[in-house]
């Protein structure tokens, strides 16, 4: 038997010098061009928060400038006060974070273990909401908001009216329903006859096995609420309260050019450490839940 292809060329095209150098310059050609697109704009960043402004005019395309002013972070950091907003925006990635793993969590134990009769209804809703435009349901999310049912208290203002709408999240309870599915019943049958509860179940057997989905819907939650600009804006008006992707968008007009790309780089340094350290773990998540793409 031929041994099998590891690649789209086989071995004997392999060990032709033609066909191993253009082979092998096709994947570095790529590998570059995909760290230009990937660190390309987070560099040119960095260069034009210590570019001076005359500077990033007369000399857009110099790589790096001739006289940096790396005193452009510490004045962002004092005089714009992208520290209070760099800590509101962590009060809001928190929150945000531990609202969806728990719904994403106990929805997906539901859906996959407890298996009620009418479960698969409420998990083809759920589902549904996904093909439902941001903007269609930004109106109701609002009045929502500002006059919560049953309970009549306003949450405009405070990080609670970000906090709970993104707990309703469909794709996080998409992720933890097909990463429980995929554990073997065995383990639930045997746990049930050892005489284990529900709440047992969920704590002492599926979420220690539950790393990797949880390093997936963790990195998600974080990015999107580290970026999220519409929403907050719409329910902080309080400047004091703001996150930095909305305390950004009210500096463009009183803000120098150098200083206010100092301070977006800086917004741009956690969600990036983040994605780092939790990257190993979304790739081997995503290959337990069976999604795609």
């Amino acid at each position: 038997m031929s041994e099998p292809m590891t690649t789209f060329t086989s071995s004997n095209d392999l060990r032709r010098p033609g066909t191993a150098f253009a082979l092998r310059a096709v994947q570095v050609l790529t590998l570059l061009f995909l760290l230009a697109i990937g660190i390309g704009p987070l560099y040119w960043t960095v260069k034009g928060a210590v570019s001076p402004p005359s500077e990033m005019v007369t000399h857009p395309l110099r790589l790096w400038p001739a006289e940096p002013a790396l005193g452009n972070f510490a004045t962002a950091f004092t005089e714009l006060g992208v520290g209070r907003y760099l800590a509101n925006t962590v009060q809001v990635v928190v929150g945000s974070w531990a609202v969806q793993l728990l719904v994403a969590m106990t929805a997906g134990f539901a859906f996959a273990v407890i298996r009620p009769r009418i479960g698969r209804y409420v998990y083809g809703a759920i589902l549904a909401t996904m093909f439902v435009p941001y903007t269609v349901s930004l109106v109701s999310l609002f009045l929502t908001v500002l006059d919560v049912p049953f309970l009549h208290v306003n949450l405009l203002d405070t990080y609670w009216a970000i906090w709970l709408p993104a707990g309703a999240n469909a794709f996080n309870v998409l992720l933890a329903t097909r990463f429980f599915e995929a554990l073997p019943q065995e383990l639930y049958d045997a746990a049930k006859v050892d005489g284990a509860s529900t709440w047992q179940l969920l704590t002492k057997i599926v979420l220690p096995m539950s790393r990797p989905v949880i390093a997936v819907i963790s990195l998600l939650a974080i990015m999107h609420s580290w970026k999220e600009f519409i929403w907050p804006l719409v329910v902080i008006s309080d400047p004091t309260l703001q996150p930095i992707s909305v305390a950004l968008a009210n500096l463009v007009d009183s803000a120098p050019l150098d200083v206010l790309i100092a301070a977006m780089a800086m917004a741009l340094a956690p969600p990036v450490l983040v994605f780092l350290v939790l990257q190993r773990y979304v790739v081997a998540g995503l290959g337990f839940t069976g999604v795609k793409g």
